[in-house]
């Protein structure tokens, strides 16, 4: 059972970066695929980016392309989602997400976390 906790969220402001963190326990974290989603009020829960264990390929929502980059760090059990360049339609609850393949579909990953609030403002 793998364990993931989101942290680095806040208020920024338009144009302005953060970086989010997902720090995972349990499990052997260097064989799992990571992923980022992200849920505004009233809309469902969309990718964002993601990450396979096996050779650190990465994959971008359009929407995000060029402006956030994942990347992990086995060593340390930990997945970031660095975000420049942010805008208001960024803002949302952000939730990483571990499995077996990296996949766009929700359903397609079994661990959650619980998410971390980002708000940008205009």
């Amino acid at each position: 059972q793998v364990r993931l906790v989101e942290s680095g969220g806040g208020l920024a402001q338009a144009g302005g970066s953060l970086r989010l963190s997902c720090a995972a326990s349990g499990g052997t974290f260097s064989s799992y695929a990571v992923g980022w989603f992200r849920q505004a009020p009233g809309k469902e829960r969309e990718f964002v980016s993601a990450i396979s264990w096996r050779s650190s390929r990465t994959y971008n929502a359009d929407a995000v392309t060029g402006r956030f980059t994942i990347s992990r760090d086995n060593a340390k059990n930990t997945v970031y989602l660095q975000m420049n360049t942010l805008k208001p339609e960024d803002t949302a609850v952000y939730y990483c997400a571990a499995g077996g393949e990296t996949s766009d579909r929700t359903g397609d990953w079994p661990y959650w976390g619980q998410g971390t609030q980002v708000t940008v403002s205009s």
